[in-house]
């Protein structure tokens, strides 16, 4: 039997036959068959986001519900994320840690009235779904809800249009959430996204989906955004990509993601890999991820080794690509930290030629979510 015949069938989302209306360019990822780009290509759809309103479909991503006694807690456990510090309809970015204080997963999660509400990251929602049963134990519920879709609606003109279908929405503060109706479906919208942008993300009954997508592509400010500009706003906003930037040989110090640990977990610990963490945040860690921006105009891709002013391999390359916000080349990676700061002078071998480069600060674009 050959591999093609055993390989499993792509899912669809429920926004697959409006993708192809739209003359969208389809190709799998994560197990799922999603857009990469629609016909006025990755450029302009970027562009249009930072400057407008882009919607996209990421209804590829896991959408869980955990309930039961003390849900809150009970994931707190796992995490190093203060969650017990939520109020109702607040949502915190947080990390899923293995016990070496590996990142087992990035997710967002929101506090609900009756429990939590969980976006994990595609590739992981099936072993994230087992981790999360084997570990919480049987006094916690956890839901996979398959039934749901998930829209993005992101940049700076995504408040006023989402604002003329849903009465308060501009009133909430970024990682806030509100239950709703769109197009006649209850859905929870959160003030969050993956571009750096002010804007939202709308869980929703699948049955729904299309209309309430077809709703917002009706204004002249929306046009649908594919996985490539997705990719690109998220590398020049400085966000993580699971996989690439961060897994399960990353800390979050490591990668940067100090911040997500919250004062009373830092002084009480009791989540997986504390001890490492912790050490790494009171020692520093031996490296740490970093921007880099080639000086020239070629882009330094994935796995492109990074080495000294002397030759020696200090890091590697994990997202890079062309910035249409910035103009040219940026790339994120690791380095050793004796050549992390910002400003240090570096190489990127692409194709055996080194190719000069620094260290700058992230984000490459400046952060413009809504504060209130």
């Amino acid at each position: 039997m050959t591999l093609a015949a055993t390989a499993a069938p792509l899912k669809r989302t429920p926004l697959h036959s409006l993708h192809l209306a739209l003359g969208a360019k389809m190709v799998p990822f994560a197990g799922y068959e999603m857009p990469v780009q629609y016909p006025s290509g990755i450029l302009n759809e970027h562009l249009h986001t930072r400057s407008k309103a882009g919607l996209f479909d990421v209804s590829h991503m896991g959408q869980l519900r955990l309930s039961g006694a003390d849900p809150v807690k009970a994931l707190e456990a796992l995490v190093p994320g203060d969650l017990l510090a939520l109020d109702s309809l607040r949502m915190r970015y947080t990390l899923l840690l293995n016990e070496q204080g590996g990142i087992h997963d990035d997710l967002m999660a929101t506090r609900l009235e009756d429990g939590l509400f969980l976006v994990v990251n595609a590739a992981r929602k099936e072993a994230d779904l087992d981790d999360l049963r084997a570990r919480l134990g049987r006094s916690t519920t956890v839901e996979l809800l398959e039934d749901r879709a998930l829209l993005a609606l992101q940049g700076p003109a995504a408040a006023a249009v989402l604002s003329g279908f849903c009465e308060g929405v501009g009133r909430l503060g970024f990682m806030t959430a509100m239950e709703t109706t769109l197009a006649g479906g209850k859905c929870l919208v959160t003030r969050s996204g993956y571009t750096g942008e002010d804007g939202f993300e709308i869980s929703l009954p699948a049955a729904g989906a299309a209309a309430v997508a077809e709703m917002l592509l009706a204004r002249p400010e929306v046009r649908p955004i594919g996985l490539g500009a997705r990719d690109s706003l998220r590398l020049e906003a400085g966000l993580c990509l699971y996989g690439h930037d961060i897994d399960d040989t990353t800390t979050p110090i490591e990668a940067a993601l100090a911040w997500t640990i919250g004062k009373r977990r830092r002084a009480e610990g009791g989540f997986p890999g504390a001890a490492v963490v912790l050490r790494q945040l009171g020692e520093g860690a031996s490296r740490v991820r970093v921007g880099v921006r080639p000086d020239g105009r070629a882009p330094a891709r994935e796995d492109t080794p990074i080495v000294n002013d002397v030759g020696v391999k200090v890091g590697r390359v994990t997202s890079g690509g062309f910035g249409p916000s910035t103009g040219g080349p940026v790339a994120m990676g690791y380095v050793d930290r004796p050549h992390a700061a910002a400003g240090t002078p570096l190489a990127l071998l692409v194709r055996g030629t080194a190719r000069s480069a620094h260290v700058v600060r992230l984000p490459f674009v400046q952060h413009r979510y809504y504060r209130g």
